[in-house]
């Protein structure tokens, strides 16, 4: 049954509660200072190629920057240095994450939402748009078949603003998915961890989300920029509150979600601009709570039905610029997961892994029920933007594999506490890297064995064995306990983690 157009206002009215925003400001302005930033990028000097080395060894010893240093970076225009900036990031990745990638998939459950957006294909005046809102039966079947069928164990789950999404539906559809257990050849396939998208919610319906077992919650501000948000963002929406959305986190951290991820849609403005304030976020963030963003996202403005706007943006990012942004963010948050999407294509995201990335997507679609529909994720109506790269999961681990990254499928970080400040320090130190490399290992063992072709397979097994010579080398100790855990997987055992 339609929702009436008044009970939609009404609900409307009721989400912002601004005695969560002043909690956080100080003196009538948030952290984000635009003149000061655009001063800092105004003075576009080349900087001292010495100054530069010294800030490419403080994000080695994984110490966040400041906004003076990133500047610095971000000016750089000699392609020695470049080099060197791009040579750091990918030590930076492997002294924190070692040598692996995670995957996961996206999971749309509906395309209703009461914002109007003017870059977004769901936004509410686009009266072509096919709205639909998946059910909890639907749901377990998109789940089946991303657990059971394609293997993957974390999902991102995306909801809309919208009565449809509330969080009592959210909580559901989150119970529905970790719910699935699927029968596989020689185990079982389920969704390990659900991570969400979504709405800024506010501290209480944020606990009840927190209570159902989510990993990360992202929400992205979309560009800090408060007169271009402004423009893009109607008045009479949700989303035109600006400090709303920039004091999500704040408010995630005060209901216990302490692992958290950060965003900006990358062609909206500036993009150096939009590096600074994503950094400026982080940095709040650490300061008033100990913990930085989890992750950091940095999709690119593409092509979406009925928004004009996304062609004649006027800061469109350039590949250049793109590989550039990835780089000085790389180095500026050295702790953080960075995470690039199959918005770009395969050849983007081969040249990314090198520059420090270390979470991606894969056999993506983004339509509402496209995963067990019948090809509804060909319709660009119930699309929000256009996809780069669609190839499989099993397409892309094996590329993966050939390039000599081993595909994790961890989730036991989550499971055993090891979340927003514990990690973080974990992180800077390089000891989360040791028990991911563990847990890289198994996972991708139990993968392998369940859903990989035999192609994949073939080319993934001198990647797992060189794995399994470091973890002999770098932690004798466990190295036993690790090879008993290894058989029990071979034989048929799952979900084993350290």
């Amino acid at each position: 049954m339609p929702i009436k157009k008044e009970n939609i206002k009404e609900w409307s009215e009721q989400r912002i509660d601004q005695s969560q925003i002043d909690k956080y400001v100080k003196n009538n302005k948030d952290f984000i200072d635009d003149d000061y930033i655009t001063s800092m990028l105004d003075l576009r000097k080349e900087p001292d190629p010495g100054r530069v080395k010294d800030i490419i060894a403080k994000s080695l010893n994984i110490e966040t920057l400041t906004l003076d240093e990133t500047v610095c970076l971000i000016n750089v225009k000699d392609l020695n240095l470049l080099k060197q900036m791009e040579d750091a990031a990918l030590k930076v990745k492997k002294k924190v994450y070692d040598n692996r990638i995670v995957t996961f998939a996206p999971l749309y459950l509906g395309n209703f939402c009461v914002n109007d957006c003017l870059y977004c294909g769901f936004k509410r005046s686009n009266r072509d748009a096919k709205r639909s809102v998946l059910t909890l039966g639907e749901i377990r079947r998109e789940a089946e078949v991303l657990a059971g069928e394609i293997g993957h164990k974390r999902l991102i789950v995306v909801y809309g603003e919208h009565p449809k999404n509330s969080i009592g539906y959210m909580v559901d559809s989150i119970k529905a998915i970790y719910s699935v257990r699927v029968k596989t050849e020689n185990g079982f396939g389920s969704i390990r961890r659900v991570n969400v998208n979504a709405s800024p919610l506010s501290i209480e319906d944020l606990k009840r989300l927190h209570d159902t077992g989510i990993g990360t919650y992202q929400v992205f501000q979309e560009t800090y920029h408060h007169k271009r948000y402004e423009e893009l963002h109607p008045k009479d929406t949700i989303k035109g509150n600006y400090r709303w959305r920039l004091y999500s986190m704040h408010r995630a951290q005060e209901a216990g979600i302490d692992d958290i991820g950060l965003g900006a849609l990358f062609g909206l403005y500036d993009w150096k601009f939009e590096v600074l304030a994503l950094l400026a976020h982080s940095r709040e963030l650490e300061d008033r709570f100990g913990i930085g963003p989890h992750t950091i996202s940095f999709p690119r403005l593409e092509p979406a039905a009925n928004t004009p706007f996304t062609m004649e943006s006027g800061y469109k990012v350039s590949d250049e610029d793109f590989k550039k942004l990835i780089t000085v963010i790389r180095l500026a948050v050295p702790y953080t997961g960075m995470i690039i999407t199959a918005r770009e294509t395969p050849q983007m995201r081969r040249e990314a892994l090198s520059l420090g990335i270390t979470q991606t997507d894969a056999s993506t679609k983004i339509g509402i029920g496209a995963y067990a529909g019948k090809a509804l994720h060909q319709e660009g109506d119930k699309q929000q933007f256009l996809l780069g790269d669609t190839r499989s999961l099993d397409d892309v681990i094996r590329e993966f594999a050939s390039m000599g990254y081993i595909s994790s499928f961890c989730t036991a970080g989550y499971r055993c506490g090891r979340t927003g400040k514990c990690i973080m320090d974990l992180l800077r130190s390089g000891k989360e890297g040791k028990f991911c490399k563990l847990n890289a290992v198994l996972t991708f063992r139990e993968w392998l064995d369940d859903f990989a072709s035999e192609q994949t397979k073939k080319v993934s097994e001198h990647v797992i064995q060189k794995e399994i010579d470091e973890i002999k080398e770098q932690m004798p100790k466990m190295f036993p306990e690790f090879m008993k855990y290894y058989e029990k997987i071979k034989n048929g055992e799952r979900d084993l983690y350290f």
